[in-house]
């Protein structure tokens, strides 16, 4: 028989339970927004270890410290839900449409990086994802890049967000590099006073038809995130409004193939082309349809 006291015990451990819930969900939302904004970045990557079968032969990959004003836009914000528009800001006049990050609460789906152009549909279970944030990172075409769940923590004085998940080979890589196909990603995304780092502990993989993996290298990065006054990143805000139409057209279409929940296999390029630069020759007002017939093509 449950008494009195043990039934209001039970429920007042699950209000307070439930009020945590919330009160950590609210943390974690703000961290998030928190790399909203403008910043100055330094991007760091230098290779630290190498594996290869003919050493004598093997060139590692060139260290590299660049440097970048970036705007991020808050492009979507919803309970479960925060969307983020990376921006390259070169000049006034030259903006470059570079990532986006997408933070979806408790998500079940995911599209996980196979190899070459190839990702894989997988269903979580909701237990399994509870209290967890997913992190969708997208390509500078909107298609998908690398996507994994994980518990925001907030303790001691750390506000941080670590993953491990395998990718395609970066963009600083990929046109000069064929001696690996999966980049498996252990990425930190940390809060700090000054903004944000994004920290990489990365391991350059072949993998072959039947899944099994040879490393051939590793690599640290970290890109520092410095804020900075947002009148610095004017330019970047207004392209985002002259353009941001045309991408949702974009973000749109994908969304759409994304819900068949079926495995995705791309084309690299049509007729000689690659989707990005279709996508980046067309005209703020292009219409929905013609980024629909452009994006179908990519898909096989």
């Amino acid at each position: 028989m449950i008494t009195k006291s043990l039934y209001y015990s039970a429920l007042m451990a699950l209000t307070f339970s439930s009020g945590f819930s919330q009160d950590k969900k609210q943390q974690d939302i703000k961290s998030i927004k928190s790399m909203c904004g403008c910043y100055e970045v330094k991007f760091n990557f230098t290779e630290t270890f190498s594996y290869p079968k003919d050493s004598l032969s093997y060139k590692p990959s060139e260290t590299k410290h660049e440097s970048a004003l970036e705007w991020v836009e808050l492009i979507e914000d919803s309970p479960n839900k925060i969307s983020m528009q990376h921006l390259l800001i070169v000049s006034d006049d030259m903006i470059i449409k570079h990532w986006r990050q997408d933070w979806l609460y408790e998500n079940t789906d995911l599209y996980l990086f196979d190899k070459n152009t190839s990702w894989k549909y997988k269903k979580l279970d909701k237990k399994a994802v509870k209290g967890q944030w997913t992190q969708k990172v997208f390509q500078v075409d909107d298609s998908p890049r690398y996507e994994g769940t994980a518990t925001w923590v907030h303790v001691d004085g750390q506000d941080y967000w670590a993953n491990v998940t395998d990718a395609p080979l970066p963009r600083r890589e990929h046109t000069k590099r064929n001696d690996y196909n999966v980049l498996k990603r252990r990425n930190i995304h940390e809060i700090t006073s000054t903004g944000w780092n994004h920290e990489q502990d990365n391991q350059k993989l072949v993998r072959n038809d039947s899944g099994k993996d040879v490393l051939l290298a590793e690599e640290k990065g970290m890109d520092v995130y410095t804020k900075v006054a947002d009148s610095k990143c004017l330019a970047g805000q207004k392209w985002w409004k002259e353009n941001n139409a045309l991408w949702k057209n974009v973000r749109d279409k994908w969304q759409t193939l994304f819900e068949r929940h079926k495995d995705l296999n791309l084309e690299a390029k049509v007729d000689k082309k690659s989707l990005y630069s279709l996508l980046f020759d067309l005209k703020p007002n292009a219409t929905k349809a013609e980024t629909d017939v452009i994006i179908d093509k990519f898909v096989k």
